[in-house]
Parts: structure tokens; sequence; C-alpha cells
């Protein structure tokens, strides 16, 4: 996510870390740098120009050119200005109203907004213990009622049903009058989208919004359309009244042109990152964590609130008391692992929010991709029980029986269970002295292809 800036500007700001003295010749030549980081990361001139602006009167001032550390304190100033251009703090939606509790979606097409909704769904229902009900007023794009109906079941939250002869407003009436019949917390409704902003969409939008009073807006726009997302959110802003943004694809998004721009030019806070396809890919939005990302200093509180939700502790401690015995660390084990780590989203997801990963070569991350560990599950799943609790006696012919059942090649296969091999020897390093003793022996080296686990 945001992977270009996040580089430029750790080659601009990793100069300044051990500068022992500022001048304001090093500071403008620094401004310099960043401002053409921003510029080339689509962030909107005015945001550039303010955020800028505003860097360079506190970097100017005494507290700074007199520090201990001045290199140290711009960058905290640089993430200082990023942090409050993007809002200062996450803004949650508002649920205390009488339910049901009304969220209207709005967008483009082809901005996500329909896969968005099953996002929300879940992520009110899981994390905020919310009954939610679902309903599609978008009878133009062919299938898509069908589409939430099929995402609806998926999360596990209830879907009215609509088709595509009635009309939006209709369709509305009903799902709210449904939704309050069955107690249901909170009703998201889809609209339709559109290929560009027109007189006809806003209106259809305007007498939903009127007809159902929502207490959430919320516009739901494609990060990599850069800055054009900002100028979107107003021109929707301007005849519907948002609450929020929603930004789509942002784990695509090399740039972060919209995240830095979208605050400053509308008004309106993000609510939630959009950070993959998966339905539980909705993250909100933390301004202070992105920035933190964003400068390569990671995101390492999102990643313990992760690993607090979505590990399962019963069979982490399983392993840890099966290593402390003394038992092998097996093929059911490391394919344990690998699930474990597709539930926190993938490799890319958790190398995202590691500290420093920017500075990791780029061919060293291209071994670890969420691809190659569904491709080294297939393998494992192709093992005998046997072979996966004694991988010696994996030779010739079974290797081929292996490959051939998981669609790979033999090489897959040898890959697999060297990086099994190295994996099993780090294991093996905590029976004697713990885990302070694996840490020690994987400082500074991964295995090629291997898993940060």
């Amino acid at each position: 996510m945001f992977d270009n800036l996040t580089q430029r500007l750790g080659r601009v700001l990793k100069d300044l870390r051990g500068q022992a003295r500022l001048s304001e010749d090093n500071i403008k030549d620094t401004l310099r740098e960043v401002r053409m980081a921003l510029l080339e990361a689509d962030v909107a001139l005015p945001v550039v120009r303010r955020f800028v602006d505003q860097v360079r009167e506190k970097a100017m001032g005494e507290e700074v050119l007199r520090s201990l550390s001045p290199g140290q304190m711009l960058i905290k100033i640089v993430r200082d200005e990023m942090v409050a251009v993007m809002g200062e703090a996450n803004e949650g939606l508002n649920l205390a109203a009488q339910p049901p509790v009304v969220i209207l979606m709005a967008g483009l097409q082809g901005s996500g907004k329909t896969t968005t909704v099953a996002k929300l769904a879940r992520w009110l229902k899981e994390r905020q213990k919310k009954s939610v009900s679902v309903v599609s007023c978008d009878v133009y794009r062919p299938a898509a009622i069908e589409q939430l109906a099929t995402l609806a079941g998926e999360v596990g939250v209830d879907f009215f049903p609509s088709q595509a002869d009635q009309r939006p407003s209709a369709i509305a009436e009903q799902a709210f009058a449904d939704a309050r019949k069955r107690f249901a917390d909170v009703l998201i409704v889809d609209t339709a989208g559109r290929l560009h902003v027109d007189e006809e969409m806003m209106g259809e939008i305007r007498e939903l919004h009127g007809l159902l009073q929502p207490t959430e807006t919320l516009f739901v726009v494609d990060s990599m359309t850069g800055q054009d997302a900002a100028n979107t959110a107003k021109a929707f802003d301007a005849a519907l009244p948002l609450t929020g943004v929603i930004l789509t694809k942002a784990d695509g998004d090399a740039r972060g042109g919209a995240a830095l721009s979208i605050r400053e030019i509308t008004g309106k806070p993000i609510k939630f990152l959009g950070v993959g396809e998966k339905t539980a890919a909705l993250e909100p939005f933390y301004p202070d964590r992105v920035a933190s990302r964003i400068l390569g200093m990671g995101d390492v509180l999102s990643l313990v609130e992760d690993v607090e939700r979505r590990i399962d502790r019963d069979k982490a401690e399983h392993l840890a008391s099966k290593l402390k015995k003394g038992k092998g660390f097996d093929l059911d084990d490391f394919r344990e692992q690998m699930q474990q780590m597709n539930n926190l989203g993938g490799v890319g997801a958790l190398l995202d929010k590691l500290p420093g990963m920017q500075q990791v070569p780029e061919q060293v991350k291209n071994q670890v991709n969420d691809k190659e560990m569904g491709k080294m599950i297939a393998i494992v799943n192709s093992m005998t029980r046997q072979e996966r609790r004694f991988p010696a006696v994996i030779k010739g012919s079974r290797k081929r029986r292996i490959a051939a059942g998981s669609g790979t090649q033999v090489q897959d296969v040898n890959r697999l269970l060297k990086q099994f091999d190295q994996m099993q020897k780090m294991m093996k390093r905590m029976k004697g002295g713990g885990m302070a003793k694996m840490m020690r022996g994987m400082r500074g080296r991964m295995p090629p292809g291997g898993f940060p686990f």
C-alpha cells in the first residue's frame, strides 16, 4: 500500500536521521524532495502547498534547530503534519440512532461499492456485534442484485430481495419496513453507480436520501484514481450531504494521492480502507497509523489487533505446548502456520504493517506472496497423513504423486520441503531456550522463500 510514496519519502528522510545539525539550506532541499514525492503520488497541488508550508514553518522553529536530534524532530513534524492532513483521528460510524440505523452507500460504477457493502456488513456484525440487513437499489447494472445476495449469504447477514423492474424508492421503503420488522440494528442501502457524475444519478440518490434520512451517507471511491477521487467526492458532497468516505483498492494503490487529498479537499473524513478482495479486507482508517506506514514506520498496533482477533489462540497454545515438550514440528503444523497467516490477510497485509519493510529488496518480498503460500498449502494437502508426520519418507515417486495431486511441479515440492526443513530447525531451538533463543537465531536473516511467522 502506497509503496512508491513510502520508498521515495524513505530515501529523502533517511538522510535526515543522522543529521547533527539542520540549516535553512538542508531543510529547503529536503522539503523540495518531499514536495516532488507528494506530487508524484498524485496528491492535489493545494494540499501539497499547504503541507510543505506547514512543515517549513514548524521546521524553522528554535525547538528543531537546537534539538539534540534535529533530523528526527523534522521527521516527526512531517509525520504529524501528514496526520493533520488526513484527519487527526479515526472517525467511526455514528450508530447512536433509533434502529434500524440507515447507511446509504454512493459512488461511481466500478469503485467496488457492492463488495464494500458486504465488507461493511461483515465488519458491523463481527466487530460491533450488530444485526445487519442489506438491500440493493441498483436496478440498472446487470446482476447487481444477485451479486449482493451472494455476498450477503457469504458474510451471514439478512438480504432484502428486490427486482430490476422496481423503482429504487419503492425498494428502499420496503427494505426499511422489513429491517424494522426484523429488529435489525443497521440497514445498508446499495445505490446505483454511474460511469460519471450526472444529474439523473444525483436526483435518484437525493430522493433516496430524503426518503430514508440516513444516519451515514458514505461515498465509496477507488483509491487508485488519485486526486480525482477527492474531486469526485467533492462533486458528490455538493449534491448530497456526505458523512464520510470509504477508499477501496488501497492495497493496490502504490501512490497514496487519494488518502492524502480527500480530507483537505472535501472536509469529509475517510472512515474505512478496502485492502483486498476478501470480505474481511476492510480496515478502519486511522490517520496516525497510515502516516506511520507511509513513512516506513509500520503499523504494529493494527498488527497486534489483527493477531488478537484472527489467530486461533487454542491452536497457537497447542503448538507451543507441543514444542515445549520436545515433540517435532511436522508438516501439519507448517500448514497450520500458513493458514493462520491467511487469516491475518495474507503475507502482503503482514509485510505492509511491519516497520522498515521498504528497505527489504523487492526480490525478497516477491518470494513471499499469497499465491505461493496457496500453492504450498495445496502441496501439503496432497500428502498422506504419514508423509505429513514423517517428511523424510517423501522420495522420488511420492514427490511425483504429490505434485500431480496438487497441480504443481516436482521442483515446487522440493522447494517446500527445503523451506519446511529450515523452519523445523528454527522450531527445534525453542525446545531448550524458548522463544528468545529462536528469535536470536532468526535475527538478520530470513530463509529464501520462507515466511516471517
